[in-house]
């Protein structure tokens, strides 16, 4: 992977020479499809993501990533209080993805009859009004872990066929764990959603971690958290399970930066070994 820290000095938009400058901005991260980039600039400075503004603390920090099939490239502008713009071209690495087969599902869970989609729908719509959240806290800062231990049995970006019909993509990993075992907060967040009873993720938590990043851990049997909770990363939020559209016990752990579905098993190391 492309993980590097990048030091920009660009062309200054101006006529002001920029050897007079400073050190406009900082970029750390994966530029790849699925990864997440922290940035750092002045105080007071404005941000551009393909001439969308993206948050900055009032210290400079800010951050954005990109999708599974992001383009190749992406425009950014960072724009001092004195009025000078830095502009970069970033070069957006693609990725090979697996394709999946799962069979045996029920035939509901694969094609759901009219009388689930109102639901669905409903459902969706809530996921999607937390995903828009654009939180000023910093959450995120605490760095990230595994929420659980065990075999990983899906990976980021993988195409999933079911019972022979082929589906979106999957967007995050999948931690194959006993049924009841632990989850964890992988991030200080606040506690968005906690359902019990989601028609595709079955039991699903959503954690705000700011600027719009936002976890999600589904299929669990069992929920500790309430919409409205603060976590500190490493606190049990809920237990393995395999509720909704799932063949068997495991953890889909999902990462998003509003629209834009990340891999969080970028920001991890190895998996943990097993305590047993």
């Amino acid at each position: 992977m492309i993980r590097f820290i990048v030091v920009i000095c660009l062309m200054v938009m101006s006529s002001i020479s920029l050897a007079a400058s400073p050190q406009p901005y900082e970029l750390s991260g994966d530029f790849v499809q699925g990864g997440l980039i922290m940035g750092k600039t002045a105080p007071g400075a404005t941000v551009t993501l393909e001439g969308k503004a993206i948050r900055v603390s009032p210290e400079g920090q800010f951050l954005f990533g990109f999708g599974r099939d992001y383009k190749k490239e992406a425009t950014l502008v960072v724009t001092y209080p004195s009025g000078k713009s830095y502009s970069q071209v970033i070069e957006v690495a693609r990725r090979n993805y697996k394709i999946e087969r799962v069979d045996g599902l029920p035939p509901s869970k694969v094609t759901p009859s009219d009388a689930f989609l109102k639901r669905i729908r409903r459902e969706n719509a809530e996921i999607a009004r937390i995903r828009a959240v654009d939180t000023p806290k910093e959450w995120f800062q605490s760095g990230w872990v595994w929420p659980a231990h065990g075999r990983i049995s899906g990976v980021y970006g993988s195409q999933r066929v079911l019972n022979g019909v082929p589906k979106r993509p999957h967007f995050g990993i999948d931690v194959a764990a006993p049924n009841g075992a632990d989850v964890w907060a992988s991030t200080d967040g606040l506690v968005r959603m906690a359902e019990k009873d989601l028609f595709y993720t079955g039991g699903t938590i959503m954690i705000d971690h700011g600027f719009g990043l936002v976890s999600v851990y589904s299929h669990l049997s069992a929920l500790s958290v309430k919409p409205g909770d603060f976590v500190q990363q490493g606190q049990k939020i809920g237990e393995v399970g395999s509720t909704g559209r799932s063949t068997g016990p495991h953890l889909d752990w999902r990462l998003n930066w509003f629209k834009e579905r990340l891999d969080p098993q970028l920001l991890l190391g190895p998996m943990p070994k097993s305590d047993s």
